[in-house]
């Protein structure tokens, strides 16, 4: 793991748990996901509309057996679902802002049910300037969230209502590699949420896209 990355999360974890040092914890998280979201602006800048779409590790175990336009999807996909459908209690940006249509995506859904080349596939048809629409304005509701969270509110558990509201929406497939993301999810707190899906599991992803640049764009 990037060690700064690394060293970011592991402070913002541990500052989060305490009262007096809460806020200082939502900041250091603020800057981690600055300090990520500039390695995802650096894709944009430096591929081309084919490699988004590589899948040099297809048959292999783990994050980097994806394409990097999937891995970006993926990634907002779930953090629209986690912060407006469960922690907010209020309309995805995916769908407020009818970003089906204007990414050109043919599923809703965070992708996990997506295989081989089915994510080579689904990754080609993606419009990549509104994909990118997309992740920054997930990336700054988010944000707007976290700076509003108290820390009372990180001891806050899923109601069973907002539980049934997710799937109710279909964005979680029914397929068994998809479904399990429900209980997960809804078994947390909110602080169990932003060590997760808005930190580790970008960290995670996009270290594997770097590991998918590193080989088909040396």
């Amino acid at each position: 793991m990037n060690k700064e990355w690394s060293e970011l999360n592991k402070l913002m974890q541990s500052q989060i748990k305490k009262r007096d040092t809460y806020e200082e914890g939502i900041d250091i998280l603020l800057a981690l996901r600055d300090a990520l979201w500039d390695t995802v602006s650096s894709f944009k800048e430096e591929l081309n509309r084919e490699e988004f779409n590589a899948i040099p590790f297809i048959n292999a175990d783990g994050y980097h057996s994806k394409t990097i336009a999937y891995s970006l999807w993926h990634i907002f996909r779930i953090e629209d679902i986690v912060a407006h459908t469960l922690i907010n209690g209020d309309e995805q940006v995916f769908f407020r802002e009818r970003y089906q249509k204007r990414i050109n995506s043919p599923i809703i859904t965070t992708g996990n049910e997506l295989v081989r080349q089915e994510i080579a596939d689904f990754s080609k048809l993606l419009n990549l300037d509104e994909l990118y629409m997309y992740l920054f304005d997930v990336k700054r509701s988010t944000e707007s969230i976290l700076r509003d969270l108290s820390y009372d509110d990180l001891r806050k558990r899923i109601s069973a209502e907002r539980k049934e509201r997710l799937e109710s929406l279909s964005v979680v497939s029914k397929e068994e590699s998809a479904i399990w993301l429900i209980d997960y999810w809804c078994n947390k707190d909110i602080r169990g949420l932003i060590q997760m899906p808005f930190s580790r599991h970008w960290i995670m992803h996009i270290e594997a896209c770097l590991r998918i640049k590193k080989k088909i764009h040396p």
